[in-house]
């Protein structure tokens, strides 16, 4: 009886590590957006700067990119970054609301939104 009890003890353990693992695995996975945690980093700011680029040839006018506020991405087929940032036009500085969608290994970026924010 020992013995049976050892059998589906390991089995019972085992489902129950792929179920918490597979929940936690599912969120990363379910399109759910993560903070950035360096804004600074480098290839966010080439995303930045690309939004405003994309925008100014878009809108036709001429944002220069202050700063990048706070940031999230999201694992879609490649990734989204939703990035707060705020921009010069001309003397004032608004805040934007940016989404770029990103599949770094085509080389391929996508201007998906670009709002004022309002404080």
């Amino acid at each position: 009886m020992q013995q049976n009890s050892c059998f589906l003890i390991l089995p019972l353990s085992i489902l129950l590590l792929s179920l918490t693992f597979s929940d936690a695995r599912k969120d990363a996975l379910a399109g759910g957006w993560t903070p950035i945690k360096d804004i600074k980093d480098p290839h966010v700011m080439e995303i930045a700067k690309f939004a405003v680029d994309e925008y100014n040839k878009q809108s036709k006018v001429s944002l220069k990119l202050d700063e990048v506020v706070k940031g999230e991405t999201q694992v879609v087929s490649g990734i989204n970054y939703k990035l707060v940032l705020k921009a010069k036009d001309g003397s004032a500085v608004n805040t934007y609301e940016a989404v770029v969608w990103e599949k770094a290994w085509l080389h391929f970026r996508n201007l998906t939104s670009f709002t004022l924010v309002m404080d």
